[in-house]
C-alpha cells in the first residue's frame, strides 16, 4: 500500500513512526525483450528535464513526468517485488532485448544471476583472463538486491529491496569497488541507526548513551561501561552459548535482552531466540563508548550515482553478454553445449529440486512505501528500528537522508519480515544446516561431473554482507582458475588485508 500524507513540517519522533534506474552512458551487449522507441524516450526526458543532477539518475523511460496518482500506483507495484516491475533496466542501456543470442556462440562461462557474485565473477573473467561470459538474470534488472532507482514523483533515489549501506575493512574489496571511481564515485557515508526503546529514540547498536537513556544511568567512560556490562552479563555454560538467547544474555544481560534483542529477533525470524544459532546475536555489536555509527569499518561509502549505475560499469565489457528476464531453468537444456563452465548464484535447493530433499527455509521482507509531503525529514535518522512488541514491523527507512537529497517530498518504507516472497535471509538453525549439508554433497558432485560451481548467498545458504559477497566471489574466481594474478586489486604484501564485516545488513 502507498499512502500520501500532507504536512507542513517534519513531525517529532513518535511511536509507530525505502523504478528502474537508467543512466546516460552506453552499456553494450545486454539483452532484454522490450522494444521501446529510444529516440522518443530520449526526447521525452529532454523535454521534461526531470533529472536528479546530484545522483545523475534519469527517470526510467516508461514513467515520463508523473503525476501524484501515477506515482502512487508505480511505487505501490514496485515495492511488491521484482515480478511487478513493469520494465527492463540495465543501468542505462540504449539498445537491448530479452532473448539469449540464437547464434551458437560458445561462452567460457555461463553465470546465473546478475547480483554481486555473478557480476564480479563475470568482470574478472573478462578483464583478468579475457574470457567470455553469458550472464542470465531472472529479474528484469541488474544489481540483485542492491538495485536502486529514482522514485519519479519525489525524485528520491532509493533501494527496491531494502537499504544497502556498503562498509568494509577489506583492502582488496575497497580497491575493487573503486576501480570505476572516475565514472561512479563512492562517497563517505557514516550510517547511524536509532531504535524506539521504552518510549525513546536511542542509538543502535547499544552504546553508552543507550544505557544511560534506558536505565537513567550516568556512565561516562569506557571503563565504566565495561564494568556495567560485566555486572549484568549472564555467562554461558562450560560448553559455550548454545543459541541466540544465551549468546545475547552473555553479552548484555536479561533487561537489555528483553528490550533490544528478544522481540526484534522474533519479528525478524519468526522464531524464539532460543531456537536460533548463537551467531544471530553474536554478530550484533555492543559498544563501550559513545560512537553512534552502526558500523566501525574503515571504509563506509555509498555510490554517488547509485548501485545500478555501478553494476552497469562492472558489466560493461565486450566479453560479457547479459540477458534479463530469463529463467535459467527454462533455457538450461539449450545451453548444454555452449558453456565451458557454469556459475550458479541462485537458491541451491531450486537447482536440485528434482532431488526431492525439501526446501530450505528463508525469510523475506514485505515493503510498504509511503510518499509524504515533507520538505525536510520524517524521522531523525535514515533508519529507525522498532525492537518492541507494540508494532509488527521491524524498521522504517527514509532514503532521503542518504546524501541529504533535496525534495519537497520524502519517501518512507516500512519493513516487515515474512515467510513469503523473494528469499532474503537463510534461517540459521540445526534443521536447515543439516538439510543444506545434503545439498552441498550434491553440489560437489555437480561440480565434478558437470563443471557447475555454486557461489553466493543463496547458493551457499549463508548470509553475506556486500563486502563479504564480493570477497567470496573473488576467492571463488581464484580457486576456479588456479589463483590468477589480479594486480588491479591485489599485491603480494596485502592480498587480503583487513576483515570482512560481521554486522548483519538485515539489522541496518
Amino acid at each position: 500500500m502507498v499512502a500520501i500524507s500532507h504536512s507542513n513540517s517534519s513531525p517529532s519522533p513518535r511511536f509507530g513512526d525505502g523504478v528502474p534506474v537508467n543512466s546516460t552512458s552506453r552499456f553494450h551487449r545486454i539483452y532484454a525483450c522490450r522494444k521501446p522507441s529510444i529516440f522518443v524516450a530520449l526526447i521525452v526526458l529532454a523535454l521534461t528535464g526531470y533529472h536528479n543532477e546530484q545522483f545523475n539518475v534519469p527517470l526510467p523511460f516508461w514513467n515520463g513526468r508523473p503525476n501524484l496518482k501515477e506515482a502512487r500506483k508505480t511505487l505501490s507495484k514496485a515495492v511488491k517485488g521484482s515480478k511487478t516491475i513493469p520494465t527492463f533496466d540495465a543501468g542505462g542501456l540504449t539498445f537491448y532485448k530479452r532473448n539469449i543470442p540464437k547464434t551458437k556462440k560458445h561462452y567460457d562461462v555461463c553465470i546465473v544471476g546478475a547480483g554481486l557474485s555473478g557480476s564480479v565473477i563475470a568482470e574478472r573473467y573478462a578483464n583478468v583472463l579475457d574470457k567470455t561470459s553469458l550472464v542470465m538474470e531472472v529479474r528484469t534488472h541488474i544489481g540483485g538486491n542492491c538495485y536502486d532507482f529514482k522514485e519519479p514523483f519525489s525524485g528520491i533515489v532509493m533501494n527496491l529491496y531494502g537499504a544497502h549501506l556498503f562498509h568494509t575493512s577489506l583492502e582488496r574489496v575497497y580497491k575493487y569497488i573503486t576501480k570505476w571511481q572516475g565514472k561512479v564515485p563512492w562517497k563517505r557515508y557514516d550510517h547511524e541507526v536509532v531504535g524506539w526503546l521504552d518510549g525513546k529514540l536511542l542509538p543502535i547498536p547499544v552504546n553508552i548513551n543507550t544505557i544511560n537513556g534506558l536505565f537513567d544511568d550516568s556512565i561516562q567512560t569506557q571503563e565504566e561501561m565495561d564494568t556495567w556490562l560485566k555486572s549484568v552479563q549472564i555467562p554461558c555454560g562450560k560448553n559455550g552459548c548454545k543459541n541466540a538467547e544465551e549468546m545475547a544474555k552473555s553479552r548484555v544481560g536479561q533487561d537489555l535482552f528483553d528490550l533490544v534483542f528478544k522481540t526484534y529477533t522474533m519479528k525478524q525470524w519468526d522464531k524464539e531466540p532460543k531456537d536460533l544459532d548463537a551467531l544471530v546475536t553474536a554478530r550484533i555489536p555492543v559498544r563501550n563508548n559513545f560512537d553512534p555509527r552502526y558500523f566501525s569499518d574503515k571504509y563506509q561509502v555509498l555510490p554517488s550515482k547509485g548501485y545500478t549505475k555501478w553494476f552497469a560499469e562492472v558489466l560493461n565489457h565486450k566479453n560479457i553478454d547479459v540477458v534479463l528476464g530469463v529463467d535459467y531453468f527454462d533455457v538450461r537444456d539449450s545451453l548444454e553445449d555452449r558453456c565451458g563452465k557454469t556459475i550458479f548464484t541462485g537458491p541451491i535447493d531450486r537447482y536440485f529440486h528434482n532431488a526431492n530433499l525439501g526446501k530450505l527455509e528463508y525469510r523475506s521482507i514485505n515493503f510498504e512505501a509511503e510518499i509524504k509531503e515533507i520538505p525536510g525529514f520524517f524521522q531523525t535518522k535514515s533508519v529507525v528500528n522498532y525492537p518492541g512488541p507494540e508494532v509488527d514491523f521491524t524498521r522504517i527507512v527514509e532514503y532521503k537522508h542518504y546524501f541529504h537529497q533535496k525534495s519537497d517530498y520524502t519517501v518512507t518504507v516500512t519493513e516487515r519480515t515474512t515467510n513469503e516472497g523473494d528469499p532474503y535471509y537463510p534461517v540459521p538453525n540445526p534443521k536447515n544446516h543439516k538439510l543444506y549439508e545434503k545439498y552441498q554433497e550434491l553440489a560437489k558432485q555437480e561440480e565434478k561431473e558437470k563443471n557447475v560451481y555454486f557461489v553466493g548467498r543463496l547458493a551457499s545458504y549463508k548470509y553475506f554482507n556486500m563486502d563479504a559477497a564480493i570477497d567470496n566471489a573473488l576467492d571463488m574466481f581464484n580457486q576456479m582458475e588456479g589463483h590468477p594474478k589480479q594486480p588491479d586489486i591485489e599485491d603480494e604484501n596485502t592480498e587480503k588485508s583487513g576483515t570482512a564485516s560481521t554486522v548483519s545488513d538485515s539489522l541496518h
